[in-house]
C-alpha cells in the first residue's frame, strides 16, 4: 500500500493526486484514505497533524499528494459590528474562517442562537472551511471539550 509518513504545509515537487479533506478529517495521525480518484493510502505521521488546504503529504517513493478543504456545512456570519461578533465567536474558542466583510464557523444551533441574540446575521453555506490557525498563527484552536 503507497503510505505518506511526511506532511509539508506547501508543494516541493509534482502533485501526484489530490484528497479532499473537511476539517475534521484534515487532523490525523494514522488513516488509511483514499484520494479523490479512488487511490487508496496510508497516513502514518509521527503526531497527529493539522493538515492545511495547500498542504502536500508525502509518499514513501517521493510523489506528492496535495490536501484539498472539502466544501462542508458552515454558517457565514455578517453584521454591523463585526469585531464584537468576532470577540463573542473567539471567546468561545470556535474555529473560525475569517474574510473581508465575513466569518465562517462550523454549524451549531448554540453559537447560532448566542449570535443572533447580539445583532448577527447567520446564513447556512456549503464551503471549504479553512479556518485561522491557533495561538501564533499556527495549530488548532479548540473548543472547551479539549
Amino acid at each position: 500500500m503507497l503510505t505518506a509518513r511526511t506532511y509539508h504545509d506547501h508543494a516541493h515537487g509534482p502533485e501526484f493526486a489530490q484528497v479532499s479533506l473537511d476539517y475534521e478529517g484534515r487532523f490525523l495521525r494514522r488513516k488509511v484514505l483514499a484520494t479523490d480518484d479512488g487511490q487508496q493510502f496510508l497516513v502514518d505521521l509521527p503526531s497527529t497533524t493539522s493538515l492545511d488546504h495547500g498542504g502536500v503529504l508525502l509518499l514513501e517513493d517521493g510523489r506528492e499528494i496535495r490536501i484539498v478543504a472539502a466544501p462542508e456545512e458552515l454558517l457565514e456570519v455578517t453584521g454591523d459590528d463585526m469585531p464584537r461578533i468576532a470577540w463573542h465567536i473567539g471567546n468561545r474558542h470556535t474555529p473560525c474562517q475569517i474574510e473581508a466583510g465575513r466569518l465562517l464557523i462550523q454549524r451549531d444551533h448554540v453559537i447560532r442562537d448566542m449570535l443572533g441574540k447580539i445583532g448577527a446575521t447567520v446564513r447556512e453555506v456549503v464551503e471549504p472551511f479553512k479556518p485561522e490557525g491557533g495561538a501564533y498563527g499556527h495549530g488548532r484552536t479548540h473548543s472547551h471539550a479539549h
